[in-house]
């Protein structure tokens, strides 16, 4: 949170510090005119200033929000290539013309004076608006820069209060503050903030389409930088610097920096010393006119009217709320009440008026790829359906329990913007992969066995060296048959089981498996304590080996265990939770992952027509993680987990999450889905 709120903090400071001198000027020169009873034009104005700023703030999120994901990307970068230009703009002006902004502003005051209220609060509108309008745009694309709204809002209020106690300081003439050395000090600050902010746009841009290369990567540091580490999400969060970086934004970043940073220390160089503020002269004692209450009307108007307006853009500009369109679902009838819905993001009542629970699919009934559906609607039920809808052919298709599938008539939906379906998958699809992993599981579990037989020898030889050797192999070959756990049955308590929960802990007489040994081997017990364990072990070996083959397997197991093996192996192994004092995690967590590379084998020819970017970011993935491991790998031993190095570690975790997030898509991609 913090580490996203200096930008926003330095804005709200600047911006706030800019509009509050131009406030106090106008006060002053008010207050020395003797026109004290014209002040609360200038606060009506100050108001309509920041209504029409904050109203421009929720036009912009509300309008992002009803965008697909790729056009929030597209608009997300746009507005952040936008924001850079207004704050480029705004250092360069205000650099400019800070020594001169009190006797202008005097001039137009006293103009104004001479008119109606009106002018007078035009004056202030104008000379805060913009300001504000900066503000609510340079702090929506670091919020969504930073993925959180808190940390920049907290930084920006900070900033906003801070500024105002310093105008009111320089205003009573309490504060001595050299206004050139700070405006050029803060503005050489946000050229390095605003060219991460480019930089930002660039990527927000490349992922949303409209610029090209996307997948060319001049810097990446994932495998040696953690990017969840405090000293990586601070970089981040101030400099918008990534452990990744396209060519592009690379570029973008340098050039920007390159030619605003030269033009702007130029200008510093070669500006004249001015004095240290401008402050207003002092009040010259002036009769005090009857205070009259202020009109509440002008006011008011002046904040609910831009409010008024952003409520009816935020309205008109999204998408038909739930309850616009509601479908109908049965047994014998599917979609009845659908009409072609406009391009966007909309949200579908989906009402099941039939007497069986149904499956819900919005499809392109040519390739049934599903837009968006709906698990389990039970009779008489009503859930809400929430797609995005691009130019293209629309249809419900149902799946009633017991009952066959119903498609509703097509609509052709007309427009642009792209939506990107999930090509569903059957299990006739996954049926080739399935029997691809089984086959694979069938011969480590031969493995397995003959392997765990060679340890029972070890102990029953009472060759415990032999022993911690051949256990640590044994119990690599079953950390990666991690895929097929969940068919295992009981086998995989006896094989693998931790004594989390026993009551007697390690000591418990139902602690068995490798763990049992490992803790045994490690903790100097005899060998004729470990007999009957190690007998156990080779027992189930054998029993899982022979059950295997009958065992029922899940065809829907394979793609949700893409994931899980590693959400395991972060969660228990590169904790140590699992450690009997061998010290092997990684040595097991190597294993898993040598695991989920067997199994995305499998799954290649689905996922590459499915997701083809998926597959070469998994692998880059995977190889970063693969060297990581391989580097506490020293010869015949692993480095524990708690020896290693805390940057090592980071980088471990980091990789391994990194990983986890990039796999997260595939349950999803290929869940089997009845409308296929």
């Amino acid at each position: 949170m913090w580490d996203d709120a200096f930008p926003s903090f330095l804005i709200g400071l600047r911006e706030g510090l800019e509009a509050g001198l131009i406030v106090s000027i106008l006060v002053a020169t008010l207050v020395r005119a003797g026109a004290r009873s014209r002040l609360p034009q200038v606060w009506t104005g100050v108001l309509a200033a920041i209504a029409v700023a904050m109203s421009f703030g929720a036009v912009l999120t509300f309008t992002a929000a009803s965008l697909s994901a790729t056009a929030q990307e597209a608009f997300g970068g746009t507005l952040s290539v936008v924001a850079v230009a207004f704050v480029t703009a705004m250092v360069f002006w205000m650099r400019r013309s800070a020594r001169g902004l009190s006797g202008e502003l005097k001039e137009k005051v006293t103009g104004a004076l001479a008119m109606g209220s009106g002018v007078l609060i035009l004056t202030s509108f104008l000379a805060v608006g913009r300001e504000g309008l900066e503000t609510a745009l340079f702090l929506w694309t670091t919020a969504r820069a930073a993925g959180e709204s808190a940390g920049p809002l907290t930084g920006a209020a900070i900033g906003l209060v801070l500024a105002a106690g310093l105008c009111w300081g320089l205003y009573r003439r309490v504060l001595k503050i050299n206004l050139t050395k700070f405006f050029t000090a803060t503005g050489a600050v946000l050229i390095v903030i605003a060219a991460g902010v480019l930089g930002y746009g660039m990527r927000d841009l490349q992922e949303g389409g409209v610029l090209p290369g996307g997948t060319s990567y001049a810097v990446d540091l994932s495998g040696s930088v953690d990017a969840g580490s405090w000293y990586s999400t601070l970089v981040q969060g101030v400099l918008n610097l990534t452990p990744t970086m396209t060519w592009l934004q690379v570029a973008a970043y340098v050039a920007y920096l390159a030619v605003v940073m030269t033009l702007f220390v130029r200008g510093v160089r070669t500006a004249t010393p001015e004095p240290s503020a401008d402050r207003p002269a002092p009040e010259p004692k002036a009769a005090r006119p009857p205070r009259r209450r202020p009109v509440w009307l002008i006011p008011a108007a002046v904040v609910a009217v831009p409010a008024v307006i952003a409520s009816l853009v935020v309205a008109f500009a999204r998408p038909k709320p739930a309850g616009d369109q509601t479908v109908a679902v049965s047994e014998t009838e599917c979609g009845k009440g659908f009409t072609a819905p406009r391009p966007g993001r909309q949200t579908f009542q989906m009402h099941n008026t039939g007497g069986k629970t149904s499956e819900v699919y919005l499809i392109d009934p040519a390739t049934s790829a599903v837009y968006g559906e709906i698990e389990g609607l039970a009779p008489g039920t009503t859930r809400d359906l929430v797609a995005t809808v691009a130019g293209g052919t629309y249809a419900w298709r149902c799946v009633p329990t017991g009952g066959r599938a119903v498609t509703s008539t097509a609509v052709r939906v007309s427009g642009g913007g792209a939506a990107e379906p999930v090509v569903p998958v059957s299990e006739q699809d996954l049926a080739a992969p399935l029997q691809a992993y089984k086959t694979y599981v069938e011969q480590g579990l031969a493995t397995l066995v003959t392997q765990t037989r060679t340890l029972d020898h070890d102990i029953e030889s009472d060759d415990l060296g032999k022993a911690r050797s051949d256990w640590l192999t044994a119990h690599r070959t079953y950390a990666s048959l991690g895929a097929a756990y969940g068919t295992f049955e009981d086998f995989d308590q006896k094989i693998d089981g931790r004594p989390d929960g026993l009551p007697g802990g390690v000591r418990d007489k139902d602690f068995t498996g490798f763990l049992r040994l490992e803790h045994g081997l490690w903790h100097g017990e005899p060998a004729k304590d470990l007999r009957a364990p190690a007998q156990q072990l080779a027992d189930a070996a054998t029993g899982l080996g022979k059950a295997f083959p009958a065992q029922d397997f899940d065809p829907g197991d394979l793609p949700l265990r893409a994931h899980e093996i590693l959400e395991n192996t972060l969660q228990f192994e590169l904790t140590g939770d699992t450690d009997q004092g061998s010290g092997t995690n990684l040595a097991t967590a190597d294993a898993n992952l040598a695991g989920t590379r067997e199994l995305l084998t499998v799954l290649e020819p689905l996922l590459t027509g499915r997701a083809p970017k998926l597959l070469p970011t998994v692998d880059a993935d995977i190889a970063r993680l693969q060297k990581l491991l391989d580097a506490a790998h020293h010869g015949g031993t692993w480095t524990p987990v708690d020896r290693l190095a805390a940057a090592d570690r980071q980088r471990v975790d980091g990789a391994t999450g990194q990983l986890l997030e990039d796999l997260a898509p595939v349950p999803d991609l290929l869940e089997i889905r009845k409308s296929a």
